[in-house]
């Protein structure tokens, strides 16, 4: 049995309130040391971007300030949702197609808020957690359709949820991206922004060093209402998520790993 499936287990044994402070705890002095040890400052680029994000909320929870800096000096930011961000157990269909346009709906208000025009977004509504299980047909299909969209839109920076992220959907739009990128024969910058990392990945387990190398962080104090105000527009999301979760994308920096594309 993996590692990965051993924590899985030992997590179903511990309270899940212990749990949550745990993962706080973890998450915010990881946090904390990437920041001030582990990291590099970086300022804001002037390089036309496109964040790729695997459900709707994720793009503004990991580079909500990031998009907001660059659309205040008018640089263009295009993103694209790989999932129809559903994600419930919920089978019955009227119900399902309803939280498919809630979601749609916040994430064109929450990038709104952002800066981003409703004709730069782009929905490709794969169902919700399905990405990594793709039929092989429908993964070059997905990789070409993305593809499409570097050509169209030929980003100098591409940003995809950080490849060892916790999240089955999110790790799996980091490998579709990094297959388009290459499909569409373009040069990027390609750098991954943490959502789960901190929270789920246990540092020197599932976590290790190089996987937090190259680290970047960028200052978005100047914006930082603003993402807070962006998140607050997924009213149907934030109630479900844990609060210390939450916590870690109300402060003044995001965080950036740099990789070759």
């Amino acid at each position: 049995m993996s590692i990965k499936k051993h924590l899985q287990r030992l997590q179903k044994l511990i309270p899940h309130t212990w749990l949550e402070q745990i993962q706080y705890l973890h998450s915010s002095l990881l946090f904390r040391w990437v920041v001030q040890n582990g990291s590099k400052p970086i300022a804001l680029s002037y390089k036309s971007a496109m964040v790729f994000s695997p459900h709707q909320d994720d793009e503004t929870f990991g580079c909500g300030g990031m998009i907001a800096l660059k659309r205040e000096y008018g640089i263009p930011v295009t993103v694209t949702f790989l999932t129809d961000g559903q994600g419930s157990g919920n089978s019955k269909q009227n119900y399902q197609n309803k939280i498919i346009q809630i979601r749609k709906k916040e994430a064109v208000n929450a990038l709104e808020i952002l800066g981003v025009k409703p004709s730069d977004i782009h929905f490709l509504e794969k169902p919700d957690g399905t990405l990594p299980d793709l039929k092989n047909e429908e993964r070059q299909q997905t990789i070409k359709q993305l593809a499409k969209l570097l050509r169209q839109y030929q980003p100098e920076e591409v940003y995809v949820p950080h490849r060892k992220d916790c999240h089955r959907d999110h790790e799996a739009t980091y490998e579709l991206v990094k297959a388009a990128i290459a499909q569409a024969g373009i040069t990027v910058e390609l750098l991954q922004y943490p959502i789960w990392l901190f929270w789920r990945a246990p540092l020197f387990i599932l976590l290790k060093l190089q996987d937090i190398a190259a680290a970047y962080y960028l200052s978005i104090a100047s914006v930082q209402d603003k993402k807070n105000r962006a998140i607050s527009a997924y009213c149907s999301q934030i109630n479900s998520l844990p609060r210390g979760f939450m916590q870690r994308f109300s402060g003044s920096h995001e965080i950036f790993f740099k990789s070759e594309s």
